[in-house]
């Protein structure tokens, strides 16, 4: 067949080659794309650093918590504070939020009491009752999801001509779901105002991620849907938020849903209920990604401008340690969750003849 002989592997490759990741600011703390570099005042890039460090210590005191019998389920978020927060700054506050389980931080920082929050890791029901004004849904605890529910909530504001996008973030093992694939190309179908995050951060509990796809990216996945998809250095704050500010834009401009990869890392263990990294993580990969820190890498970035400082950094700490405080005490004031509870949130109106047997006998036993 010469020349005109089939090759079904090309338009993978050709595919694959145009996936490179974005990046603006590098591990030392340099911009090496200036053009694409956000138009952020040096208070918001305070602001920003700020949400970062105070989320690395919430994270950090979290996991003391856990550890103390005083949290529940809890997912390790440290190493991935750009891809959450610089994603979440880009956003507006009547955007809607579908966060997956490690997705908590997002979430607090778009309205969610800290104490809720806590009481949403030790699976009562208050945790679970969102404030009004604070558009966001409780976290998805299964794989995959907040991606079909994603695209139902863009659909809705699409079709309320609202100026709003639909958030939403999973891992890399979630982009192996069905759910996933269901979700972007729902939206894409549609045409409607989602963004879909990809959280890259190598391994879905202990599979590396090159072990569960064959592709060579994630974000590479979005084309088969009909979707714009980037991958971006999810260590990266700015190039997070520039990526982020520009899928919102095309979305509300009715050009429908994008797909962002942000590649990162987790310092920490896949969930805090028994993961142990080192059985499956080497020191020298953990090594090699501790430099791409996105907290060290901005410190740096922001010093070199002068308007950061250890000092700065010292009162943010404290900071979030007396908020961390003083939210896990009122977490702890919150009455304790009874069987009658569970029943009375479950059914509406008129109950089954066996839960109304049951839920007087838990009645009963309540009382005393």
């Amino acid at each position: 067949m010469g020349e005109n002989k089939f090759d079904p592997t090309a338009a993978l490759h050709e595919v694959e080659e145009k996936f490179q990741m974005f990046q603006i600011l590098n591990e030392e703390g340099e911009i090496v794309n200036n053009e694409a570099n956000p138009d952020l005042s040096d208070e918001e890039l305070v602001e920003l650093m700020s949400r970062m460090v105070y989320t690395r210590i919430l994270d950090q005191r979290s996991i003391s918590l856990n550890r103390q019998g005083r949290l529940g389920f809890y997912a390790p978020t440290a190493g991935q504070e750009a891809s959450q927060l610089a994603s979440h700054f880009a956003l507006e506050k009547e955007d809607w939020i579908l966060p997956g389980y490690r997705d908590v931080p997002q979430i607090v920082w778009h309205g969610l009491p800290l104490w809720k929050a806590f009481l949403f890791s030790r699976g009562h029901f208050v945790g679970n009752q969102i404030p009004e004004g604070v558009n966001v849904l409780p976290p998805q605890i299964i794989i995959g999801a907040q991606y079909v529910q994603a695209a139902g909530v863009a659909l809705g504001i699409q079709k309320r001509g609202q100026k709003t996008v639909a958030v939403t973030y999973t891992g890399d093992g979630g982009s192996s779901q069905g759910d996933f694939y269901e979700g972007i190309n729902f939206a894409g179908a549609f045409k409607a105002p989602a963004i879909f995050f990809v959280q890259n951060n190598q391994f879905a509990i202990s599979t590396p991620r090159e072990v569960q796809t064959a592709a060579k990216t994630l974000a590479q996945k979005g084309i088969a849907a009909g979707i714009p998809s980037i991958l971006v250095d999810g260590m990266d704050p700015l190039a997070v938020y520039v990526a982020t500010k520009d899928a919102r834009e095309r979305a509300v401009n009715g050009e429908g849903p994008t797909l962002i990869e942000t590649l990162c890392y987790r310092y920490g263990p896949h969930t805090m209920a028994g993961d142990d990294p080192t059985r499956y993580r080497t020191g020298d990969l953990d090594n090699e990604w501790s430099l791409k820190d996105p907290i060290v890498r901005f410190r740096k970035y922001l010093e070199a401008k002068g308007i950061w400082s250890k000092e700065k950094e010292e009162e943010v700490i404290e900071r979030a340690k007396e908020e961390i405080k003083d939210a896990i005490k009122k977490a702890d004031q919150a009455p304790k969750q009874k069987v009658t509870d569970l029943i009375e949130n479950m059914y509406e109106g008129e109950k089954p003849h066996n839960l109304k047997e049951q839920f007087e006998i838990y009645k009963e036993k309540e009382s005393k």
